[in-house]
């Protein structure tokens, strides 16, 4: 992972973080609960940014470097990770 995307991923799991901290309070005092709801969908959306950041990064470094590699097999692993974390929901 390149610095700049690690360094923004953290910055913004470091929120999220904070998020889920807030949501525990939220629950310990019974709060309503469709503020609840409203605040899980704001966590993971906060996380799908996250998702795509890290999955820009590995596709502009990790994938192009595979592909340019000249490695048949690196290839195919690159790509069949791709679609495996794909099939499972992620990107």
């Amino acid at each position: 992972m390149r610095d700049q995307t690690r360094t923004t991923c953290r910055k913004r799991l470091a929120r999220i973080e904070g998020q889920v901290r807030g949501l525990v309070r939220m629950v310990d005092e019974d709060r309503y609960c469709i503020d609840i709801v409203t605040q899980i969908a704001a966590v993971r959306a906060a996380l799908k940014k996250v998702e795509l950041e890290v999955m820009r990064d590995h596709v502009g470094h990790c994938v192009r470097h595979a592909m340019t590699s000249g490695s048949a097999d690196e290839q195919a692993q690159k790509i069949d990770e791709l679609i495996d974390v794909l099939a499972k929901g992620g990107g």
